[in-house]
């Protein structure tokens, strides 16, 4: 595969040689455009004569809207996308909801980034039908590689609503014309455009193997929106037109209706009433005059695009009119509060989409959001409550997006944690600091600092001014953290493959009835121990569940795998038969029902913990074996003992309210159509066609495993224990059914062992052991070494706690003393 910039660039030229065939020229000849090619190289049409650049700020003088736009119509942020729904809704396209900006159905990314996201890869292929064809979308997304320039160059966002024209359609239904036709007419109707103020650039786009044409819009310095479109593909043989072509066209909505408006900055018409707040908190004030000399050029101070950001800053200056120091000192501080302004967005929609902040993958870049903005408040000295902020945000896009007003106190409570954890850090990264002032501080040093202690670089040079050293921060040093947690799709390890190929798929018969544990079926074919049959009931290990164990015409089946669409028995011995072969299946029953109970009862803890702890949870993993289960959910926090028993009660009551719990299989657009995007809880799920589980009214999820017909099948359900297993994961180890049973008989019994060794009864266990667990730590806050004579006064008192201390420790009594010794030991050296 040859790399996506290098058949951009060799596209490109082909396209330039023949712009006829690549680009709506006809429509642009119709309306009077004229083709030229800028002194950059780049081929642009307008039909303006005398017009010799191509519009981008960087050939014609920055940005030349600021206080005079060309647009006849103004709109604010929510009546653009009103506007966008009306036209487009006329011109044939249906306007459809935003998808969450959490890409859950996906497994390589963690977050949109793009419209045509919402839309990969199962539509891009044509393996699913879109939820509209064609159709617009104001979709949020999320991109992290500009956070530095949020604020300075006055349109730039890590949170931003790109409004996506899309079509996917077969070279017959193709029209590249009318599409071209439809985005012109929003520039001439919607925004009220005369010609002269349109440029269009001819360009070329590459991405995952697909390539094509494409034409960017410009007026006066902004780029308004590209419009691509997906023609070909790269393949082994050479590049082939795609079956299915693809319109792709990314529109700015923050900044067409900062266009239309014309104000100084894109922040004050994304979220006025934000600006108008926090202008009113701070003091701070946008002085027009500065501001109208600045924003043309405010793009030259892109982070990522220049090798010096302190002459870049000189030479804004100059042309400014005024010493940059004075410059720096004006724009940083409103910088600031428009990034405070911007992040707090950005947070409120993944948070409310069910991401968190976290020390990994996406979640590490909304934790740099956050942990940004707070240090901005902190380092101005201002009074600002980013909960605050968040309600502002949900209260004015209420309108577009309604959804972020009806999970807004959960956010708050996530915001007001991770606030929390952020203030523990910053007293500790200043005793820290303070030993580290006097090294190197090196780009990568400072790197380092912030990524494993969440060290904020400002601290740092903060700290070694005062001792007279001067620390050099990258102006792009957050683009570079973003950078160290980017997701990436690593190739997996590749299993043993049985040679398949000529058999055909196997049709799994375990989704019909779970109760089903006798059958017969032909065998097509056996390899060593491995046998595949036409059809089965066998369940093969997968979606964390194990595998079903039994007998094949009285030989032991001791696992069950799948390998695509093959699902393969293994026998404990070579099987006495031979292919084609009809032969009886016996599945362990007791084993299966106990699978299904943890498998159904997963399914009602998920639910239970979304209703006790807030609609950000989602399951991150899960595992069903025989003798207990376990579900992994996002939460930011460890779990309390009563949250663990309000989810166990809830969860109980599922289950004794007897829901139907309901399989069937539904096409991929219908199932997100129906049930929307929450239905990935455990990570992406292939194939166009979904399993869907619901218990009604209580959840619903694509599923593969064998699950009970109603709840009440699953008898009660026991949390055994929940634990934090990484920043923002919490484990719930539970038992149902038998196995909780079994859990209740072993609890009943260690209780009445407990009472006979405390010389109590069962009821009043709890108090005493409360007693002694004081006694206990009474001695760890002394920090003595524990010897017989220590722990208690009376002979009869030692011996009750040496006694129930060999219960706990699962030791004799005897050892007691030596284990806790070894113990303070340890306590002490940490003491020291």
């Amino acid at each position: 595969m040859i790399p996506d910039k290098q058949v951009k660039k060799e596209f490109k030229q082909e396209a330039n040689k023949n712009p006829d065939q690549y680009y709506a020229t006809a429509v642009l000849k119709q309306e009077g455009f004229m083709r030229k090619q800028c002194a950059c190289g780049m081929f642009f049409w307008s039909v303006n004569a005398e017009q010799k650049t191509c519009g981008d700020p960087g050939c014609s003088g920055g940005f030349r809207f600021i206080n005079g736009s060309p647009a006849k119509n103004k709109y604010d942020y929510i009546q653009l996308w009103k506007k966008c729904d009306e036209l487009f809704s006329k011109w044939g396209y249906t306007p459809i909801k935003r998808y969450p900006v959490t890409a859950r159905w996906r497994d390589d990314t963690d977050f949109v980034q793009a419209s045509i996201y919402n839309f990969q890869p199962y539509v891009v292929s044509g393996e699913v039908k879109p939820p509209a064809n064609p159709l617009v979308v104001p979709q949020f997304c999320l991109r992290f590689n500009d956070i530095d320039n949020v604020g300075i160059t006055g349109a730039h966002y890590t949170g931003f609503v790109m409004i996506g024209q899309h079509a996917f359609m077969p070279p017959e239904q193709w029209n590249q014309q009318k599409y071209f036709a439809d985005i012109y007419q929003w520039l001439r109707q919607g925004l009220g455009l005369p010609q002269s103020e349109i440029t269009f650039h001819e360009d070329a786009w590459a991405g995952g193997g697909n390539f094509g044409p494409c034409m960017e819009f410009f007026s006066r310095g902004l780029e308004l929106g590209n419009q691509v479109y997906m023609l070909y593909e790269q393949t082994p043989s050479g590049n082939k037109p795609l079956k299915l072509k693809v319109l792709d066209m990314g529109m700015g909505h923050e900044r067409n209706a900062w266009f239309t408006q014309g104000t100084s900055t894109s922040y004050e018409t994304t979220f006025p009433t934000v600006c108008k707040s926090l202008f009113s908190k701070t003091g701070i004030r946008v002085n027009p005059n500065i501001m109208k000399k600045f924003l043309p050029y405010a793009s030259y101070l892109n982070a990522d695009e220049v090798e010096s950001m302190d002459k870049a800053w000189d030479d804004v200056a100059k042309k400014v009119g005024m010493p940059s120091a004075e410059l720096r000192s004006t724009i940083q501080p409103l910088a600031a509060l428009f990034s405070v302004a911007e992040h707090s967005r950005s947070l409120l929609v993944a948070l409310n989409d069910g991401a968190l902040p976290s020390n990994v993958g996406g979640g590490y870049n909304l934790r740099v959001l956050l942990r940004r903005a707070l240090e901005f408040i902190d380092h101005y000295g201002w009074d600002i409550d980013l909960n605050e902020v968040c309600e502002q945000h949900a209260a004015y896009l209420k309108p577009l997006f309604p959804e972020l007003s009806e999970n807004l106190e959960n956010v708050k409570k996530i915001l007001s944690v991770e606030k929390a954890k952020w203030l523990a850090t910053q007293q500790k990264s200043r005793a820290i600091v303070a030993k580290l002032v006097n090294e190197t501080m090196s780009e990568e040093k400072l790197l380092q600092l912030y990524d494993a202690q969440g060290i904020a670089p400002e601290l740092v040079k903060e700290e070694a001014k005062k001792v007279g050293k001067e620390v050099h921060v990258p102006d792009n040093f957050y683009a570079k953290v973003a950078e160290l947690h980017a997701t990436t799709v690593t190739a997996k390890e590749k299993q043993e493959q049985l040679d398949l190929s000529l058999i055909p798929e196997t049709k799994a018969r375990y989704y019909e009835n779970y109760q089903t544990t006798a059958f017969q079926a032909k065998v097509l074919k056996i390899i060593g121990c491995n046998v595949i049959l036409d059809e089965t009931y066998f369940y093969p290990t997968s979606g964390g569940q194990l595998h079903d164990v039994g007998t094949m015409d009285g030989q032991d089946v001791i696992d069950v795998v799948k390998q695509g669409k093959h699902i393969i028995q293994v026998l404990k011995d070579p099987p006495r038969f031979a292919a084609g072969a009809i032969v009886a299946g016996v599945i362990n029953k007791e084993r299966r029902i106990q699978l299904a109970q943890h498998h159904t009862a997963t399914h009602i803890i998920n639910a239970a913990a979304k209703k006790v702890l807030g609609a950000h949870i989602n399951q991150a993993g899960a595992r069903k074996a025989v003798d207990k289960a376990s579900l992994d959910i996002t939460h930011y926090q460890s779990l309390t003992e009563e949250e663990i028993k309000a989810i166990e009660h809830e969860a109980n009551r599922m289950v004794k309210h007897n829901l139907p719990v309901i399989s069937h299989f539904l096409s991929r657009d219908e199932a997100e159509k129906k049930y929307g995007m929450r239905i990935y809880q455990g990570g992406a799920v292939p194939g166009n066609v979904l399993r869907i589980v619901e218990i009604p009214q209580t959840d619903v999820e694509c599923c593969g495993g064998t699950h009970l017909h109603s709840t009440q099948e699953i008898g009660t359900i026991r949390i055994i224990k929940a634990a934090k297993i990484s920043d923002a994961i919490v484990r719930i180890e539970f038992k149902a059914g038998k196995a909780a049973l079994e859990e209740e008989q072993k609890a009943t019994g260690m209780l009445d062992e407990l009472a006979r060794v405390l010389n109590c009864k069962p009821s009043q266990v709890p108090a005493r052991a409360q007693e002694l667990f004081d006694l206990w730590k009474t001695i760890v806050k002394k920090g003595k070494a524990v010897a017989s004579t220590e722990l208690t006064s009376t002979k009869e008192e030692q011996g009750e706690i040496i006694a129930i201390t060999a219960l706990l420790l699962k030791t004799q009594p005897e050892h007691v003393l030596t284990t806790v010794n070894r113990f303070w030991k340890e306590i002490r050296e940490k003491l020291k």
